[in-house]
């Protein structure tokens, strides 16, 4: 488990992003394109090209973070604007996570009575 503080913003870096950048790579991304502090605790979240792969970028007031996670199928939905960045709940960022539009996630069942 990961100790995410409960006041960490989640912001998707628009566009696509060279993938082969590492911790310091990115945190300069995060400076300089976004204008953004890196070492603020919040996280970023960077997707390639191909749209199967993210990264998240993380300083926790210690150090930084970086997370990666690839799709086997499918691909990590992005949002259309092509500069700056975006921001996303918590919940949000589960949900993209796994897979799932975090835009808006439906439901595949709903009970029709409680009887």
């Amino acid at each position: 488990m990961i100790p995410i503080s409960s006041g960490a913003r989640v912001w998707i870096a628009t566009g696509h992003t060279d993938m082969r950048k590492g911790m310091q790579g990115l945190a300069l991304l995060v400076q300089e394109h976004l204008k953004r502090d890196p070492h603020a605790g919040d996280l970023y979240v960077f997707r390639g090209r191909s749209g199967g792969l993210i990264k998240i970028l993380w300083h926790d007031g210690i150090g930084t973070s970086l997370y990666a996670k690839r799709l086997e199928r499918g691909r990590f939905i992005w949002p259309s604007v092509e500069d700056g960045a975006v921001a996303l709940t918590m919940a949000q960022m589960g949900y993209m996570l796994e897979g799932i539009d975090w835009r808006n996630p439906q439901h595949t069942w709903r009970p029709a009575s409680a009887g």
